[in-house]
């Protein structure tokens, strides 16, 4: 197994990566890496290279040729569930692709996340990019409201869909199979779902409301499944062109 660690693009010199304290405390000490083993650097920017240790710092092998981020842009607005179900739904997000988790704070949202919750959730974010292989760090936002995000949105050549549940829509599948476009916004409701006004609001802003089957999903189940089928048809998809 090759340890895997993410760096700042400034902790790049040339060929010498600079590692932190905390950095050298886990090459040394948690995994106990000795002098010239190997491991792998990630700058968060899609760059990989195979690294050895030298002393207290990496010296750059060589790069790796590696891809493993979807083919798409994929941004997840999620209204906070409650209790510590978001610090599983990001972990696990982020190991299916996703690039950007907007946490929303809905009408029907009970959780008041306090000021330390980011920088938690950052570092979830941060071991599941390291744990999954991936290049790229997803970026999580400060939570914001439902209806303060829609005043925001002015990205074209974007598709943007809403779940919603005991409403007549069309499977997510049904919008997916036909045209994959460079990037895609769900927006997905906590345990009760959205509101009649904020469904009304979020298609008045250009949203297309979604189901993600006959059954009523919890809320820390419905981001996975969104991500997962939006994983599984694109990556198909861009592997037989």
């Amino acid at each position: 197994m090759t340890y895997r660690i993410i760096i700042e693009p400034t902790q790049k010199q040339g060929n010498i990566i600079t590692l932190t304290p905390e950095q050298r405390h886990y090459l040394k000490n948690v995994v106990r890496l000795k002098e010239e083993s190997e491991f792998i650097v990630i700058d968060g920017q899609t760059n990989t290279y195979l690294v050895k240790l030298n002393k207290d710092n990496g010296q750059i092998i060589k790069p790796l040729n590696e891809q493993t981020e979807l083919p798409i842009n994929v941004t997840l607005m999620i209204a906070l569930p409650k209790g510590k179900g978001f610090d599983e739904v990001i972990r696990s997000c982020t190991e299916l692709g996703v690039n950007t988790i907007i946490p929303i704070i809905s009408q029907r949202t009970l959780l008041k996340p306090s000021s330390h919750k980011l920088d938690r959730w950052r570092k979830i974010v941060k071991e599941a990019t390291e744990q999954s292989e991936r290049q790229l760090v997803p970026n999580i936002l400060e939570p914001i409201s439902f209806s303060e995000v829609l005043k925001n949105i002015k990205q074209p050549n974007q598709n943007f869909y809403i779940c919603v549940t005991r409403k007549k829509a069309q499977h997510l599948l049904t919008y997916l199979l036909p045209e994959i476009t460079n990037s895609i916004t769900i927006a997905i409701g906590c345990e009760g779902g959205w509101t009649e006004k904020e469904i009304n609001e979020a298609i008045n802003s250009g949203f297309i409301p979604v189901t993600l089957g006959s059954r009523i999903l919890r809320a820390v189940t419905a981001p996975l499944v969104a991500l997962s089928l939006v994983a599984s048809v694109t990556e198909k998809s861009y592997s037989e062109d």
